[in-house]
């Protein structure tokens, strides 16, 4: 992980219509764990980790880092977006220099089908286009992840390419707009 770059972290609570998009906090500790050790979830992302090695590892306050928002709804924790600096080394890029920002999120079993991610990612990047105007962002997903690519392209991720990593085709993507209209301000 790359940091973000010249952000003043973390920003003020982004609130969309149904979610809020905030800093984590030391009760969202059960759904990281949750996340992480959730087979569904990680089905495209390397597969479930063991309950008591997370139950062993993952700090009190988990996931307290630039670029990392957790996504609450109603006061609890549904999900998570991170923004990160693409690594070099890794295939896909869309400037000579790499390093651009790379989109990557995961949700709850539950919070799924509710329109959620799009609208959480939507106000994540929208808020990464007012800190960092200009920025390249760019999303990669295993192809055989259908919602995944779906949702890509709903926020305006156009592919790129698709290449072989981690044993998987994988669909990489650029984002070419802010499809929702003006970006939300933070609360």
């Amino acid at each position: 992980m790359n940091e973000l770059g010249p952000v003043a972290w973390p920003p003020a609570p982004i609130r969309t219509k149904r979610l809020v998009l905030r800093e984590s906090e030391a009760r969202d500790r059960a759904a990281f764990i949750e996340l992480f050790t959730s087979p569904e979830v990680r089905r495209y992302l390397g597969g479930a980790r063991p309950r008591d090695e997370l139950e062993r590892e993952v700090p009190e306050l988990p996931g307290r880092r630039p670029g990392l928002f957790v996504i609450d709804l109603d006061g609890a924790m549904i999900g998570t977006i991170a923004l990160d600096r693409r690594e070099a080394e890794r295939p896909g890029h869309v400037r000579p220099d790499a390093g651009e920002v790379e989109l990557g999120y995961m949700f709850l079993p539950e919070a799924w089908g509710c329109g959620y991610a799009a609208e959480a990612c939507a106000a994540a990047l929208g808020w990464l286009a007012d800190a960092l105007p200009g920025e390249p962002v760019v999303l990669c997903t295993q192809t055989a992840n259908d919602r995944s690519v779906r949702l890509a392209g709903k926020l305006g991720f156009t592919e790129v390419e698709r290449f072989e990593e981690w044993g998987a085709e994988q669909w990489f993507g650029v984002w070419s707009q802010f499809p929702w209209g003006a970006s939300p301000s933070p609360s």
